[in-house]
């Protein structure tokens, strides 16, 4: 009979210590996963930005020749190769959100995952506050 309440009581030890590992994990799900979509939001309203930056580019470089008339010794085939590169630099940032929205699995249990979640959303951010930057100093002059 003690053998048996012995065996009961080990037993109900390891499942209620298995218990508390899966709620430890859960919990830190959690947080991961609030933590990518708080990220996410921060960066997100950027986007509409950056699709208006785009479109001013278009304008930019349909019009060359007026930069001219602002400042005749400017160089028109550098500013040229400058929006080109920014405009692909917001439009890349742009993707990669998209991309990440569309294959990020916020439900997902496994915290290796969303661990490389928020490295992913997080390098993300560096990527628009550097074109953002770019945007400012490119844009900013003309």
């Amino acid at each position: 009979m003690k053998k048996i309440f012995y065996l009961l009581s080990a037993s109900t030890i390891v499942l209620g210590s298995c218990q508390q590992q899966a709620t430890k994990e859960a919990v830190k799900h959690q947080q991961l996963a609030e933590e990518a979509i708080m990220v996410h939001d921060e960066i997100m309203p950027q986007i509409a930005h950056f699709d208006k930056t785009t479109v001013k580019i278009d304008s930019i470089l349909g019009n060359l020749g007026q930069v001219l008339t602002k400042d005749p010794k400017a160089d028109t085939a550098a500013i040229r190769i400058d929006l080109v590169t920014l405009k692909s630099n917001l439009e890349a940032a742009t993707d990669n959100m998209m991309t990440w929205m569309k294959e990020y699995n916020p439900d997902s249990t496994a915290v290796p995952y969303q661990e490389a979640e928020i490295e992913k959303i997080k390098a993300m951010k560096k990527q628009f506050e550097d074109v953002s930057l770019e945007s400012n100093k490119k844009l900013g002059k003309l």
